[in-house]
């Protein structure tokens, strides 16, 4: 694969155009020099760097935090530990994130035992819970 245009590359990539240029802004991916003519042409091994964007956002990470694991990868004395480190608080923060889900629909599922289908709704639990 030689050197891609901007839309060649969101096509590799599975990305929106402005998705690449999102991340140019953000330093995610370094965006090639401009030509004094034609179009700027991206480095085939830019495709390889939004994939793995993509998949670790699938995995919940953060674009700060993928930007914290983009530095480690290139990195040549950093250990695996320290992406190990990483993914753990992720999982700690997932494992957060269901607790909460889990009470939300808890407390949803009570709010809907609660409510009768009959009921106006100035007497409905689920609208008089929201407005407390």
């Amino acid at each position: 694969m030689t050197d891609l245009t901007i839309g060649q590359l969101a096509s590799e990539a599975h990305v929106n155009v402005e998705t690449v240029r999102y991340y140019e802004r953000r330093g995610l991916v370094a965006q090639p020099p401009s030509p004094r003519s034609g179009y700027r042409r991206y480095p085939a091994a830019t495709v390889s760097r939004l994939k793995f964007i993509k998949r670790a956002q699938e995995l919940g990470f953060s674009l700060l935090e993928i930007e914290e694991l983009l530095a480690l990868r290139v990195g040549s004395d950093t250990r695996c530990e320290e992406v190990r480190q990483h993914a753990e608080l992720k999982i700690e923060d997932i494992e957060a994130r269901i607790r909460s889900l889990q009470r939300m629909k808890r407390t949803l599922k009570k709010l809907l035992i609660a409510c009768r289908e009959n009921n106006r709704t100035d007497e409905c639990p689920i609208l008089e819970s929201l407005e407390q």
